[in-house]
């Protein structure tokens, strides 16, 4: 092992590597978002098939995470992590020389694939380079990168695409992963590699990877009979793929870190509920801004931007003191503030709302955000040993795109009951605001429930 693996500047880099990876999906996903309209015109696209360039990179993402992180630990961290790196930059730059709708779908599969083995292994270095009483503010780090993209992603991606074209998103972001690559082959020094010379469990994999196919579409197409369906198959599929992990020697999930360990468990729950309902509010309340009280996007983008900045400012500090404090303690009182505040705005929000109210309890949520990702994380992390680093990094990574999946279903279902299939604009800002009114109480609910599962993991 190089002499200077141990020393602060060294985890200091790749600490930098990571986080710069970890900025690359939420940029370029909150971004790509802005373009999507121009993208749909250029290329003759319907609305389904403009939803695909979302799904396609989603599902490829969530069924590979898992079997990604468990040939982290048989190939080494390091080459699965530096490869997602390169597919993801050489898939991100071709995307931006599509010439039809389907081509750029495909490429946008390819490039989950890219993301999944990142971040199946990023977290995962994170934790095997820090120690214990630095790995909280680490993870406060990481996670404050990730919300300064989303928060820099909808005005810098609206300024590209209207400046330089949609394209360009795509070419920035490989230039950052470009960056992130070069840095990863220079300063990484250690494969860590736990697991060399285990069998590859396929089977598993492939269980896992229809279970997850079925349950992530069938969210997407709530509230139709066939969504449900899937959610069924996919429960079995579940199921039949714990009974089989429980009696196979080398999983490619270890099914005991479910059953035995409490702590993993219910934090990883936590996490699952806060994905599922937290991912919307920035899409409900953009619509509320924008055909309620009338602003323009750039305008609602300013109001909408409080939240990420103050995620970003507080999670260092918040990843800092679970390293001193049970970290339950932290993420409970986070989830409790967002409950507290999605409940206000679900019950006080009315289309004659000040808008300094609404940015007040945009500030709310983003304290409770931060005070429960980081710790959250951390809680997760410190809760296995060296050798599930890589199976709980691609779990974290799971739990929230399933969590986000489930979210847009509970979303799209209510939107379904109160809107119909008519369009979201200003003659239907009655039912709009009853959507509003009904998802938020759901999503507060949701959140007392992960107010018990956090607080109780140990």
């Amino acid at each position: 092992m190089p002499a200077d693996t141990s020393s602060i500047s060294y985890r200091n880099r790749i600490l930098f590597i990571a986080c710069l990876a970890s900025s690359l999906v939420p940029f370029m996903g909150s971004s790509i978002n802005l373009a999507l309209p121009q993208i749909a015109r250029e290329f003759n696209m319907n609305g389904i098939e403009q939803s695909w360039i979302l799904t396609a990179y989603l599902l490829s993402a969530a069924i590979l995470q898992v079997p990604f992180g468990r040939l982290a630990d048989i190939w080494g961290k390091r080459n699965i992590f530096i490869g997602g790196l390169c597919l993801f930059a050489i898939t991100t730059f071709c995307c931006g020389f599509v010439y039809n709708g389907t081509f750029l779908i495909t490429l946008r599969a390819v490039q989950g694939i890219g993301s999944a083995m990142v971040f199946s292994t990023n977290i995962a270095i994170i934790s095997s380079v820090f120690p214990p009483k630095e790995r909280g503010m680490a993870m406060g780090i990481n996670a404050a990168t990730v919300y300064v993209s989303i928060a820099a992603g909808p005005s810098l991606g609206g300024i590209i695409t209207q400046n330089l074209g949609w394209e360009y998103i795509f070419f920035i972001t490989a230039g950052i992963s470009t960056i992130a690559l070069i840095s990863s082959f220079i300063a990484m020094k250690e494969q860590w590699v736990e697991s060399k010379g285990e069998p590859f469990d396929i089977k598993g994999s492939v269980i896992y990877g229809l279970a997850i196919t079925a349950l992530i579409y069938g969210l997407t197409i709530l509230p139709r009979i066939s969504g449900f369906i899937l959610i069924i198959i996919s429960a079995s599929l579940l199921f039949l793929f714990a009974k089989h992990e429980s009696k196979e020697k080398y999983p490619v999930f270890n099914i005991s870190l479910f059953l035995k360990n409490r702590t993993f468990r219910m934090s990883s729950a936590a996490a699952l509920i806060n994905y599922a309902a937290t991912f919307p509010i920035s899409f409900l309340i953009s619509l509320y801004l924008q055909e309620i009280k009338t602003l323009d996007a750039q305008s609602a983008g300013l109001v909408l931007i409080v939240q990420p900045i103050i995620q970003s400012v507080l999670s260092p500090f918040a990843g800092k003191l679970s390293d001193k404090i049970a970290p339950r303690y932290i993420a409970s009182f986070g989830m409790a503030l967002i409950a507290v505040s999605l409940l206000i705005i679900a019950l006080f929000i009315t289309p004659d709302s000040s808008l300094v109210m609404l940015m007040i309890m945009l500030g709310f949520l983003g304290i409770g955000f931060a005070a429960f990702s980081s710790p959250n994380t951390n809680a997760i992390m410190s809760s296995v040993d060296k050798k599930n680093y890589s199976m709980a990094s691609a779990t974290t990574g799971t739990v929230r795109l399933v969590g986000q999946s489930l979210s847009m279903g509970i979303t799209t279902m209510v939107i379904s009951i109160v809107i119909g299939n008519q369009a979201i604009t200003p003659e239907v800002s009655t039912g709009l605001m009853k959507t509003i009114h009904i998802t938020f109480i759901i999503f507060a609910l949701l959140c007392t429930l992960g107010v018990y599962t956090s607080i109780t993991r140990n």
